[in-house]
């Protein structure tokens, strides 16, 4: 009884959403389900982290104003690189990107700078951040319009920056110029943070809408956008899941119920109801969507929970909806993929930054295997041109492999114990 009073409550209170106005929508029934293991989706978290950790060196050391970094100057960023092994360790794995030398005044102290295909690179990577200067400025503003105050602090987009494709030090290098999108100022907690200027209603449309909008579902899309219809999520359930009749209910009404944008405001929904529940993953549906490579930290979401107004539990929405999301406990952390985001292994749609960090993997393995021997007798240009498609060639056959070795684990409520 009680539930059916907050349901009516919630119904009436939403009665003046446009999206809402025809729909009537009942309980949905929770469906206990499994966590499935995804070896395609980890090894792709596996690869990347080493790829990140080598990348955030890169701008480390190109940053130093000596052009270099001292082994005692890096020691204690393993964790904060999110390695497994020492930093140290790390950067000798890699003689194609990072070429040691002993210090001037100490000669014990191993020093690391850049190799000329790093920089090489490096440069390219810049160019990309030019040429797609607006498609950042974008990405970012749509962050920004997604959060209750348009204010993210700089210690929460901080850590974000290699997911969102932003440049390093885009506080400083591409913030003051764009002083009509962007603006620096002090939060509440007495942070520098970064706020939108202006609202923008061209870039207040979700990933969702813009993918219905675009395909041959079109009259779909216009439907919803008179408020006849919602739109559906894309579900790819791991195997086995498909053929259970008390899931493909679920998931059907889950569907039925209204679409709210991330972008509208979801203060007056009742946070108990399954319409918010359903607005929650919407928004991390289309968080997901604005990060380069289609997946993110645990963590890296969990500072912007708040803001963002889903619930504090919110790790159980991606275990909840494995049709959705993927949820990896690869390298001793937490990381979420948007499963439509991958095909056999690979990023859908890849944004430019995508094949340029591949370019960037591709190097960092062929060092590993000349690893010890002379790095001259290997040209350059083996690395940034013709081995690389030979590569990505290979790994497609490999992960449509090991993708359709799936293997059922705990349960979802341990899994959601071993990740709070």
């Amino acid at each position: 009884m009680l539930k059916a009073k907050n349901l009516v409550h919630s119904t009436k209170t939403l009665l003046s959403h446009p999206q809402i106005e025809h729909h009537q929508w009942r309980g949905i029934v929770k469906v206990r389900l499994k966590w499935v293991k995804n070896r395609s989706l980890d090894h792709v978290i596996d690869t990347e982290t080493d790829l990140k950790a080598a990348c955030l060196l890169k701008d480390a050391i190109k940053r130093s104003p000596t052009g270099f970094l001292t082994s005692k100057s890096f020691a204690d960023w393993q964790k904060l690189l999110g390695l497994t092994v020492p930093v140290l360790r790390f950067l000798r794995r890699y003689p194609t990107l990072f070429e040691e030398f002993p210090h001037a005044r100490y000669a014990n102290l191993p020093c690391f700078r850049l190799t000329g295909t790093a920089l090489l690179l490096d440069s390219q990577e810049q160019s990309i951040y030019q040429a797609h200067e607006n498609d950042t400025v974008e990405r970012l503003c749509r962050v920004l319009m997604m959060m209750k105050s348009r204010t993210v602090p700089l210690q929460s987009l901080h850590p974000l920056r290699w997911d969102l494709g932003l440049p390093d030090n885009f506080e400083k290098v591409l913030i003051p110029k764009f002083p009509d999108h962007f603006r620096i100022v002090k939060a509440p907690i007495g942070v520098a943070a970064i706020r939108l200027v202006q609202w923008r209603d061209e870039f207040a449309v979700s990933a969702l809408e813009r993918s219905n909008e675009g395909n041959e579902k079109g009259d779909a899309y216009r439907q919803f956008k008179k408020g006849q219809t919602t739109l559906a999520f894309p579900m790819n359930f791991p195997r086995g899941y498909g053929e259970q009749k008390k899931v493909r209910a679920w998931m059907e009404e889950f569907q039925k119920l209204p679409y709210i944008s991330p972008y509208e405001d979801s203060r007056h929904i009742d946070p108990n109801s399954e319409l918010m529940e359903k607005r929650a993953v919407g928004v991390l549906h289309e968080f997901l969507s604005l990060t380069i490579h289609k997946k993110t930290k645990r963590n890296y979401l969990r500072s912007l929970r708040e803001e963002l107004n889903i619930p504090h539990k919110f790790t159980r929405l991606f275990t909840r909806y494995p049709g959705i999301f993927y949820l990896s406990l690869k390298c001793k952390t937490t990381t979420v993929a948007l499963k439509e985001g991958y095909r056999r292994g690979k990023v859908v749609n890849p944004h430019p930054l995508v094949g340029l960090r591949e370019k960037f993997y591709h190097i960092m393995r062929t060092g590993l295997l000349y690893r010890g021997k002379d790095m001259n007798l290997i040209r350059r240009e083996d690395f940034l041109q013709n081995n690389l498609e030979n590569r990505v060639e290979d790994d497609d056959d490999e992960e449509e492999e090991v993708e359709t070795d799936e293997e059922y684990y705990e349960e979802t409520s341990d899994v959601e114990d071993e990740c709070s």
